[in-house]
């Protein structure tokens, strides 16, 4: 494909693309078809010849849309609303065009400093707490920042990671040893019953203990749950290290009382990582922020922009109260990723300090 027929054949895209979303109410939102049924309408071998634009445009039709599920239809109510909109299509036209990878900032400097920026917007349209912000308002850079994630399922891997490290680090004796009974076969991870399942999956990855607390008749954990947990098990010998409280949770879309577990947090020194990856989007509305009142007492905050904001999937912001402690979890400098403005200190390198 040349120039000119790139432009002749965007142009027939973007037309596509803008019938589809203007008509979609009239296709079927959920797929009538069964397991396999696309491989008999393909050929079984690689093709050796190119195929024409139009040919390929009428196989989405022929092929791909009958196993479409809508999620962008006006009829569609399962999961979430529909993560795209006219303007997130054109920045992903021109992000695929520039195609930089972004995992330093000499790879390419407007990438990280754009997305420190625009989560800082985001964290102050969230009225977030000022240690969130990578830049206060003096133009100082601050302790903590946010980074795009790819899903809240990521979010709460990378806290918990970094909250094991944290608790690692400070149960070492002074010559840096393990202690006496092995930390890591001691540490503990709490959540609500009503988590997302990705809590006891990042568990799984961190090879750490969960426990699941019961929640109140409102779906909802408190502070004498967690409370009680955490006295139990270090009576028994275990480090509690981590909390994942939600808000908005995906069976009940019940909220974690944060106003009581991020006290507990504090006292006990646990890392609480807030997951609010279905309703965080609403807490830019004034009347839904109270909502978020206790977010000060987190380490880690999560929401998803591509529910409810538009944004093309995917796109899963999250926020931490000390980059260093995600730098001291995750820094690796091989020589090939080195630059010069590394050591600066007026650089963010995501690769380095958010683990992306």
């Amino acid at each position: 494909m040349d120039e000119e027929e790139f432009r002749r054949c965007g142009k027939e895209m973007v037309d596509y693309i803008a019938d589809y979303l203007s008509t979609i109410r009239t296709r079927p939102v959920y797929p009538d078809v069964l397991p396999g049924y696309l491989r008999p309408m393909i050929p079984a071998k690689p093709p050796r010849t190119p195929e024409t634009f139009r040919d390929v445009m009428e196989d989405v039709e022929r092929v791909i849309m009958p196993g479409v599920t809508h999620w962008s239809s006006p009829h569609f109510h399962a999961y979430f609303p529909g993560a795209n909109s006219y303007p997130a299509l054109l920045g992903d036209m021109l992000s695929g065009a520039i195609g930089c990878i972004g995992f330093s900032w000499a790879a390419s400097p407007a990438c990280t400093e754009l997305e420190t920026v625009m989560l800082d917007w985001l964290a102050r349209t969230l009225q977030l707490p000022s240690h969130f912000l990578a830049c206060g308002d003096s133009g100082e850079g601050g302790s903590g920042g946010g980074v795009i994630q790819g899903t809240a399922s990521e979010a709460t891997l990378v806290a918990m990671l970094a909250a094991r490290n944290r608790a690692m680090r400070l149960g070492q004796d002074p010559q840096g040893s393990p202690g006496e009974s092995g930390i890591l076969a001691r540490l503990v991870a709490y959540t609500s019953e009503q988590a997302h399942s990705s809590v006891e999956r990042a568990a799984m990855f961190a090879a750490v203990r969960i426990r699941k607390l019961p929640t109140d008749g409102r779906c909802s954990l408190r502070g004498d749950a967690l409370s009680g947990a955490v006295a139990t098990d270090r009576a028994a010998g275990l480090v509690p290290f981590f909390l994942c409280a939600t808000l908005g949770t995906t069976p009940s879309c019940a909220f974690d009382s944060i106003m009581e577990l991020g006290p507990v947090c504090e006292r006990e020194g646990l890392w609480m990582h807030i997951d609010a990856a279905y309703a965080g989007s609403a807490f830019i509305c004034p009347e839904f922020r109270p909502l978020l009142n206790g977010v000060e007492f987190a380490d880690s905050f999560n929401f998803n922009p591509h529910k409810m904001m538009e944004v093309n999937f995917d796109c899963s912001a999250m926020w931490v109260k000390s980059k260093a402690d995600l730098i001291s979890a995750f820094k690796m400098e091989p020589l090939y990723l080195k630059h010069d403005h590394q050591e600066s200190g007026l650089i963010t390198d995501y690769r380095v300090n958010y683990y992306n």
